[in-house]
């Protein structure tokens, strides 16, 4: 097997595994708790993602990487940490609007996510790049970083279909 393939093997089995993880044992959990005590710890989890930041070293990369990657990966990783820190605050002080903040995270998270993927797979980073120890970060560490965001989104969601569903019954009984 070529290091793309080992590569790309590595991240599809952990997010099975990760998913599966989540569906069988921390959704059912999650879905018990009031939405915001369900956020927390996601949040929390979310915050280590300061790794990222290994991508502008290059003596722990091994080489340095192309800063197309390196630099938004890094800093897009710091942005969703300072979000995710954010909004875990707001959440545990009870801020209006602290639901805006954590969709705030998941939004730029996502995007983050999306970028890095796209310019790794443009630049074939495992194939190409000594990653030395940052191999860890894309293979293990980012599929549980999105089965967490995977997570989060689920909640909002949910509680927004169920917020819109008792809107709904309100309006209904008035007859509106």
């Amino acid at each position: 097997m070529t290091p793309t393939q080992i590569f790309g093997l590595q991240i599809l089995v952990n997010l099975l595994v990760y998913g599966l993880a989540a569906r069988w044992y921390l959704a059912p959990w999650l879905a018990r708790l009031p939405l915001a005590d369900a956020l927390r710890p996601l949040l929390l989890f979310q915050a280590l993602r300061t790794m990222g930041l290994i991508f502008l070293l290059p003596d722990v990369v091994g080489a340095p990487l192309p800063a197309a990657f390196a630099e938004p990966a890094a800093y897009g990783d710091l942005l969703a940490v300072g979000l995710a820190l954010l909004a875990l605050l707001a959440l545990h002080r009870a801020w209006p609007g602290a639901l805006l903040l954590v969709w705030a995270f998941s939004i730029v998270g996502l995007l983050d996510f999306v970028n890095a993927v796209g310019q790794g797979l443009r630049l074939d980073l495992a194939g190409s790049y000594a990653l030395g120890p940052a191999w860890f970060i894309p293979t293990f560490a980012v599929p549980a970083f999105t089965v967490g965001q995977a997570l989060i989104l689920a909640r909002l969601i949910q509680h927004r279909s169920a917020y819109r569903a008792a809107g709904q019954r309100s309006l209904d009984q008035r007859g509106l």
